[in-house]
């Protein structure tokens, strides 16, 4: 699995989890959404993104093309 899918998977499930935190708890768990919305845009335009370099210092292979 590439780094990237890896993002993409830890994104979605951070959305998912917050989504049904707002149902559950509170609405104020929609900031946790907009962080990673905007972490996502500034990741596109920067390239910079923190959780991929959590993902490869937990050796991830970047090169599997699966």
């Amino acid at each position: 699995m590439t780094v990237e899918n890896i993002i993409r998977i830890i994104a979605g499930t951070v959305i998912i989890v917050s989504v049904a935190f707002v149902v559950f708890i509170s609405h104020w768990w929609l900031i946790l959404t907009v962080l990673v919305g905007v972490n996502l845009i500034q990741s596109a335009f920067t390239g910079f993104c923190p959780a991929e370099m959590v993902v490869r210092r937990l050796r991830a292979d970047p090169d599997a093309k699966r």
